[in-house]
C-alpha cells in the first residue's frame, strides 16, 4: 500500500474530479452495460456503513421496465389524457435508471435514519463514479418514491424504501449545462472551540 504524500497531491486530482461533478437533466440514449456497472456498484458499496449492514440495493431499469414505471406514476397520480402521457414519459428521459433502495434491518445499534444515510451515500458515490467514467447522471426523487404503485412495480419488501433514481446516459455534445459555482468552504466549515 502506498503512503499519501504529506503535500496531499494524491487527493488533489480526486478533489478536482469530484468538484467537476454536475447533474445532466438531458442525456443521450447511450448507457453503461450491466457488466460496466458492477465494479462501480462494488466501489460505491465501500461507503461508511455502521455494523456493515449493507442496508441498500440498486435496481437497474431498462427498456419496458421504464414504461411500467411510467404507468405506476400515472396510477399513483390518478391523472388522464395529456397529463398522464407527460407523467408516463418521465422515466423514458434516459435509457437506464438505477433505483436506489434503502433496506432497513432491525438493529439496536443502527437506527433507520442511519441506514437511509448509508443508502444515500451509495447513491451519491455511484453518481460520482458514473460521472467520472464519462456518463451523464442526475438523481431524481419526488413524491412517487413513496407511491404504493411504484413500490409494487419495483417489487420492494416492507422494510425497503425507495430513495429515488439515478438517470444515466451519454453526455450530449451540445450540453449547455455548465459547471456549478464552487462552494465557499468557509460558509460551511466551522471550528468548534
Amino acid at each position: 500500500m502506498t503512503d499519501l504524500p504529506a503535500s496531499g497531491r494524491a487527493t488533489t486530482d480526486l478533489a478536482e474530479r469530484v468538484a467537476a461533478r454536475r447533474s445532466y437533466s438531458r442525456v443521450t440514449p447511450a448507457a453503461p452495460s450491466h457488466e460496466e456497472l458492477l465494479p462501480l456498484v462494488a466501489a460505491a458499496g465501500r461507503v461508511a456503513d455502521h455494523s456493515a449492514l449493507h442496508p441498500w440495493r440498486v435496481i437497474e431499469l431498462r427498456g419496458d421496465a421504464r414504461v411500467r414505471l411510467g404507468r405506476a406514476f400515472v396510477t399513483d397520480a390518478k391523472v388522464t389524457g395529456e397529463a398522464a402521457d407527460k407523467l408516463a414519459a418521465k422515466p423514458l428521459r434516459s435509457s437506464l435508471l438505477l433505483a436506489i433502495v434503502s433496506v432497513r434491518t432491525k438493529s439496536e445499534k443502527v437506527p433507520g435514519w442511519e441506514q437511509d444515510a448509508v443508502a444515500s451515500g451509495v447513491a451519491h458515490t455511484l453518481s460520482l463514479l458514473l460521472h467520472d467514467a464519462g456518463w451523464g447522471v442526475i438523481w431524481r426523487t419526488g413524491h412517487q418514491t413513496r407511491s404504493k404503485a411504484v413500490h409494487r412495480m419495483h417489487g420492494l419488501a416492507k422494510n425497503e424504501r425507495l430513495l429515488g433514481w439515478l438517470y444515466v446516459g451519454g453526455v450530449p455534445e451540445d450540453s449547455k449545462e455548465g459547471h456549478r459555482k464552487t462552494v465557499d468552504p468557509e460558509r460551511f466549515l466551522s471550528v468548534l472551540d
